[in-house]
């Protein structure tokens, strides 16, 4: 009866925790414990969730009303050419050593994140230096347009023949320090985020590349068509065969760019994406995808037997920007001197687009937090939570 007994209750106790020199990797099943089992205090945690939950944002969830009534909708060449569509509920997840801790909200709604877009873009640019593709991240990126360039009417796409433009390397568009000047999909680069004085702002002088460091969806759009003439295929497909099959994330995903950003490649028109959601389209994900890709990024690049990306690159994704201590590779926002979350440690880094959708990485604690639709300001105060309730390793 004794050995019955223990039987019994060895078959119902819960799988042992892997430790940290076998660690657990998610199939297409992604295994759950609870708070308790890998450390979290539970009622800290539900503390931090509710907290998440009464913090959403502000911003209509209609986000075609939110585009034309928020700080988009003011500014000149406005109009929206990618989809847009209605967001759900705030969401969210919690993954410490690998598994799923707590969800909230919709894990599996197919929402925009926004400009998380940009770190997987940065990603696809990776996968083409890690195969050689593009030779170094130093390397100048106008050889890539040596041939035309002709967009679905035939038009060149003069982007990279001036002198500063010659200038500019892979290493400045991921790092948002080109300075680049030119117009791409009728969207000029002045025109995001426009300066006060505006007409001096276009007249000036272009800053050296790398000097400094300023947030522009044009540029990023321009690393974007780069990328693709790089590869000569749909970055989707890129994404998809090199990053997304490989770590285990579903096909529900979408990544999209405008009605008109469509260039001649290879006798067919081929859609080049966006890098962010400020004129529509960008990539539609599931918390559960973004949650894999924080997971990807935690563990430097690398998914079971397989190192999907090199950690060379996620070493230089998270070098901090001379001009820019807490921007990394895009979109990689760093923790550098605990400036961006300052409860959280330096190491610490988050995937953040508008909205707010965030992808918290913590390798110190082993913490991947995905959150959604919350106020941009609630941020470091969720962060704060969530890491009050880590008891142990």
């Amino acid at each position: 009866m004794t050995l019955l007994c223990l039987a019994l209750m060895l078959a119902a106790a819960p799988a042992p925790i892997r430790s940290a020199a076998t660690p657990y990797w998610p199939g297409r099943e992604w295994e759950r414990r609870t708070p308790t089992q890998v450390g979290l205090d539970p009622a800290r945690l539900d503390e931090a969730i509710a907290f998440a939950k009464a913090n959403e944002t502000t911003e209509p969830r209609d986000l075609e009303r939110a585009h034309y009534t928020g700080a988009f909708g003011r500014e000149p060449f406005n109009e929206a050419k990618g989809p847009l569509r209605p967001r759900g509920d705030p969401t969210g997840i919690v993954v410490r050593h690998g598994y799923i801790v707590a969800e909230w909200g919709e894990p599996d709604r197919v929402d925009v994140t926004n400009s998380v877009t940009k770190s997987f873009l940065s990603s696809v640019v990776g996968v083409a230096v890690d195969r050689s593709l593009i030779r170094s991240v130093d390397d100048p990126v106008a050889p890539v347009f040596a041939a035309p360039v002709l967009d679905r009417e035939g038009h060149l796409l003069d982007l990279f023949s001036t002198p500063h433009g010659r200038t500019i390397t892979w290493d400045h568009l991921l790092r948002q320090t080109s300075d680049w000047s030119g117009t791409l999909w009728g969207k000029p680069d002045w025109a995001d985020r426009p300066a006060a004085d505006l007409e001096k702002d276009i007249a000036r002088e272009r800053r050296a590349p790398g000097t400094v460091y300023e947030y522009n969806d044009s540029r990023v759009n321009l690393l974007a068509l780069a990328a693709l003439n790089v590869w000569r295929r749909p970055l989707p497909q890129v994404l998809a065969e090199y990053v997304m099959e490989p770590i285990g994330a579903s096909r529900t995903w979408r990544w999209y760019g405008y009605a008109d950003s469509w260039v001649v490649l290879d006798g067919a028109l081929v859609q080049s994406v966006s890098g962010g959601g400020h004129w529509g389209g960008g990539l539609f994900i599931n918390a559960r995808d973004q949650a894999r890709f924080g997971l990807l990024t935690l563990r430097r690049g690398r998914w079971h037997e397989r190192q999907v990306l090199s950690e060379e690159w996620i070493r230089k994704a998270l070098t901090p920007t001379p001009a820019q201590p807490t921007y990394g590779f895009m979109n990689y926002f760093l923790n550098t001197d605990r400036k961006y979350l300052p409860e959280a440690p330096a190491t610490a880094f988050v995937h953040v687009g508008a909205g707010t959708n965030a992808i918290y990485v913590d390798p110190v604690n082993d913490l991947v937090v995905v959150v959604r639709w919350i106020e941009g300001k609630a941020l470091p105060e969720f962060v704060k939570r969530v890491l009050a309730a880590v008891e142990g390793p």
